[in-house]
């Protein structure tokens, strides 16, 4: 079962941060690790889907000429706005995917504690939509928390061993521990240059 946006849409009204993204110690150890494992300095375009409060948003900024990133809750896209706002080239949007995965192509694509929350036919959409918005030796970044979650349809280590099987991902970087696992993937065929630049980090 995917959820909905009503389940994210309560906890954003009791809380203008229900998961403490901007002010556990777990997020911002996360967040910098999550950055620092990206093999390019910059990217052209990025997209960020479920970007909630736009925390991490704001530190891919640095990195990207240009930024999309999105929530499906109201509350979440205002916040994310007001985070972001004065840095060049970011763009905040209320989009559900994988229904309203935008048109165009990406140099990076990141997906943070996100796939967990979608059945098998949505994180196969979804999934698809990513890899395909890749543009030749782009990026597919994915993060999850490793704990058991019970609002979550899967475990994070189940989205990454889907990521690890996957016939069009090919992996260049892994960071894990007991809490999350951070992976960097490109096209399954794609530019052997980025897996030589990347070092074969695992």
């Amino acid at each position: 079962m995917t959820l909905e946006p009503g389940h994210f849409r309560e906890r954003y009204s009791a809380s203008p941060d229900p998961y403490g993204l901007a002010d556990r110690w777990y997020e911002a150890r996360k967040y910098a690790l999550t950055v620092a494992l990206l093999p390019r300095e910059r990217y052209g375009a990025a997209f960020e889907p479920g970007c909630s409060i736009g925390v991490l948003t704001a530190q891919l900024a640095a990195r990207c000429d240009s930024l999309l990133a999105c929530d499906a809750i109201q509350d979440a896209v205002a916040a994310a706005r007001w985070r972001t706002a004065g840095l060049p080239g970011v763009r905040i949007e209320q989009r559900v995917v994988p229904g309203d995965w935008p048109s165009g192509s990406f140099d990076l694509v990141v997906l943070s504690e996100l796939l967990y929350y979608f059945d098998d036919a949505d994180l196969d959409q979804l999934l698809g939509l990513g890899i395909g918005a890749l543009r030749p030796g782009g990026h597919l970044l994915a993060v999850h928390w490793r704990h058991p979650a019970p609002d979550h349809p899967r475990a994070g280590d189940d989205v990454h061993q889907i990521l690890a099987g996957h016939p069009r991902l090919a992996r260049l970087a892994r960071y894990r521990d007991p809490d999350f696992t951070a992976e960097v993937y490109t096209h399954a065929d794609g530019d052997l240059r980025s897996v030589a630049q990347a070092g074969g980090i695992v």
